[in-house]
């Protein structure tokens, strides 16, 4: 499993080759500016016929960890769900991660910091896999997807302020198509469509089910074209 998700994704800037071959344990210095700014995956913008995060301002970047856990019994994915009393976001389902910082040394060191600071997942238990394509949300931010193998045995910490729970689940259920859905809501005037899925009681949408329906197209092979 971890060699077919490796294969299919981006390998890491400065490698050259995919990071699970040689150097796989090293983070190093990941330059945002390496990525191309003006590609986007499919996401909940192509649902709806536009780009979002269209304005005079350029993109702000950020990057997330997308968690695979790597259980005997079965890869999961690891989530959060976000608290109710954020200002942006709140109560929604989420990757850990976030905005980059001046101090950061590309979007591996983004990943991983933020990964740590929400949810107390250090370093050690990760290793990096590769990268999924760019994508632009609607709130203004370059998001680049890290994908990494998450050893088990680890010990979550949350950030009470920002995330209420963490939660897995199997990796097989966001591969199969039977559980893809398109959903939609009114945005003021407007009727905005989004990738959805439906888990145990969790909604996930928006732009955490847009990078999952990336990383399927990318493990399936179906890359969207051009």
């Amino acid at each position: 499993m971890r060699e077919h998700v490796t294969a299919h994704l981006e390998p890491l800037p400065d490698s050259g080759v995919h990071p699970l071959g040689a150097g796989a344990r090293s983070h190093g210095h990941h330059d945002l500016s390496h990525r191309d700014l003006g590609h986007c995956d499919p996401g909940d913008h192509d649902l709806n016929g536009r780009r979002p995060g269209t304005t005079d301002r350029p993109a702000r970047p950020a990057a997330v960890l997308i968690p695979i856990v790597e259980h005997p019994g079965g890869a999961t994915v690891l989530l959060t769900e976000r608290t109710r009393h954020l200002k942006h976001h709140a109560g929604q389902v989420s990757f850990p991660g976030g905005r980059a910082n001046d101090e950061d040394h590309g979007v591996i060191d983004t990943a991983l910091r933020e990964t740590w600071e929400e949810i107390g997942l250090a370093s050690h238990h990760i290793e990096i896999a590769g990268l999924l394509d760019n994508y632009l949300t609607g709130s203004g931010f370059l998001v680049t997807p890290v994908v990494g193998f998450v050893r088990p045995g680890f010990a979550l910490k949350l950030d009470p302020f920002e995330v209420a729970t963490a939660f897995e689940v199997p990796l097989a259920f966001f591969m199969d198509p039977a559980n893809h859905a398109i959903e939609s809501r009114l945005d003021g005037q407007a009727e905005r469509r989004y990738y959805a899925f439906r888990h145990s009681g969790h909604l996930i949408w928006g732009a955490t089910a847009g990078l999952l329906m990336n990383l399927y197209r990318r493990i399936s092979g179906q890359l969207p074209t051009a």
